[in-house]
């Protein structure tokens, strides 16, 4: 499956669930996530969308490690299912 259709059916479902959905990119720096997530608790998390069994390149993986070590919870999701639980499991994980 192409990497934008999963992320319009995750991104859909998270609409469903609740949360804000924003396309996220900086200007100033390059390979950020692709989607940012909003939760109704205030919380946000990030996702970078692959097509089925792609990787995050290293550049991609650079800037979620950075991110990470400033406990921001950023996934790299390579299917639907997967994007489907990652939603519901920071619901759940917020709550």
């Amino acid at each position: 499956m192409l990497e934008k259709q999963i992320e319009a059916k995750v991104c859909a479902y998270a609409k469903e669930r609740g949360l804000m959905v924003y396309k996220f990119t900086s200007p100033a720096r390059a390979a950020v996530p692709d989607r940012m997530f909003v939760l109704p608790s205030g919380k946000i998390f990030f996702c970078e969308f692959k097509r089925g069994g792609e990787r995050a390149t290293s550049a991609q993986e650079r800037e979620h490690h950075r991110l990470r070590q400033y406990k921001v919870v950023v996934y790299v999701i390579d299917d639907v299912i997967a994007g489907l639980r990652m939603v519901d499991d920071m619901i759940e994980y917020t709550k």
